[in-house]
C-alpha cells in the first residue's frame, strides 16, 4: 500500500505526520519526496550509507556541423537553446530534457551530454529513500522519477511529498492507494486545503484530512470538510509540548503512547479509506 502525505501549504505539520506514521509501523519504506528541505531522516535518524548521483540529458552544439540555422532554438518550448552570431547558446538550467533540438537539427549538429542535478541518498535495505536536489536547479521531477523506482512492493510506503500542488506533487502521488491531506485552521490553510482537494479529486485517488494545530475556537476546516463530504482523519492540538518536542527532533509518538495509539488508529482508518 502507498501512502501520499501532502499539504496544499509549507508549515502544517506535513513531515510530523508522515514520520510519526512511518515510526508506528512495524516495517515499511520511507521516501521523502520533498527534495528542495527533505527533513524526515532528522527524526527518523537512519544510516544512509547509499548514495546515488541523478542525471539528466542536455544538449551541446557541435560547431563544426553547425551552420546556425536557429531550427533548435525555435524548437526549444522553454527558451534554453538561443543561436546568436554563429554560437549555440545553451541554458541547461532551464532544459526540460525533451530531445526535440536533437530532432530539430538537420545536420546532426546536437548531442546530449549528461548533467547532475542531485542525489539519492538511502539506507542498506532501501526503506528509508530521500532526493537532495542541488542548490540552484529549478527542476526536480527526475529525482522523483528515479525515487519512485526503487518503491518496495512487499511492504507499506509512505511518501512525503513536497508543500503545494504543483508538478512535483502530482509526480509523487501518482500511483498511489490513499492521500492524507495535512493542514491548519488558518485562512491560507483553507485556502491551499481547497487546492490540494481539487487535485486530488481530479486524480481520482481516495484521501482524508488530518488537522494539526487544531483549536476549540476555530472550526473553518472542520466545516469545510463537513460540507465537503472529507473524511477527517485525525485532530493534532495546537500544543506547546508537541512544538517543543519537534524542535528537538522527537516526534510525538516517540515519547507518548497516547499518541502512537493515535497514529496507528490512523493508518486504520487509511487502510479503511483506501479499500485495504
Amino acid at each position: 500500500m502507498k501512502i501520499a502525505v501532502l499539504s496544499g501549504k509549507g508549515g502544517t505539520g506535513k513531515t510530523t505526520v508522515s514520520a510519526s506514521l512511518a515510526a508506528v509501523l512495524p516495517s515499511c519504506q520511507y521516501i521523502d519526496c520533498d527534495v528542495e528541505e527533505p527533513n524526515g531522516a532528522i527524526f527518523l535518524t537512519p544510516e544512509l550509507t547509499k548514495s546515488q548521483s541523478v542525471k539528466v540529458l542536455v544538449p551541446e552544439a557541435d560547431m563544426s556541423k553547425c551552420n546556425t540555422c536557429g531550427r533548435c532554438a525555435n524548437a526549444c518550448q522553454f527558451n534554453a537553446i538561443a543561436v546568436v552570431k554563429d554560437k549555440v547558446l545553451v541554458f541547461p538550467e532551464i532544459c526540460h530534457h525533451c530531445g526535440a533540438c536533437i530532432i530539430a537539427c538537420p545536420n546532426d549538429a546536437i548531442k546530449e551530454v549528461e548533467r547532475v542535478i542531485g542525489v539519492i541518498e538511502a539506507n542498506v535495505d532501501d526503506t528509508f529513500l530521500q532526493g537532495k536536489l542541488n542548490v540552484g536547479e529549478p527542476i526536480s521531477i527526475p529525482i522523483l522519477v528515479e525515487l519512485k523506482k526503487r518503491i518496495k512492493k512487499d511492504t507499506t510506503v509512505i511518501i512525503d511529498c513536497s508543500p503545494g500542488a504543483s508538478c512535483t506533487v502530482v509526480q509523487s502521488i501518482e500511483g498511489c492507494d490513499y492521500c492524507v491531506l495535512v493542514t491548519e485552521p488558518t485562512p491560507f490553510g483553507l485556502h491551499d486545503l481547497r487546492i490540494a482537494v481539487e487535485l486530488v479529486r481530479k486524480m481520482g485517488l481516495p484521501f482524508g484530512v488530518v488537522l494539526n494545530k487544531a483549536s476549540d475556537n476555530n472550526r473553518v476546516i472542520h466545516e469545510f470538510c463537513e460540507k465537503e463530504g472529507i473524511e477527517l482523519l485525525m485532530e493534532i492540538p495546537f500544543s506547546q509540548d508537541i512544538a517543543q518536542s519537534y524542535s528537538r527532533g522527537i516526534l510525538p509518538v516517540q515519547n507518548n503512547n497516547s499518541w502512537k495509539e493515535k497514529f496507528e488508529e490512523l493508518h486504520h482508518r487509511i487502510e479503511r479509506g483506501a479499500g485495504k
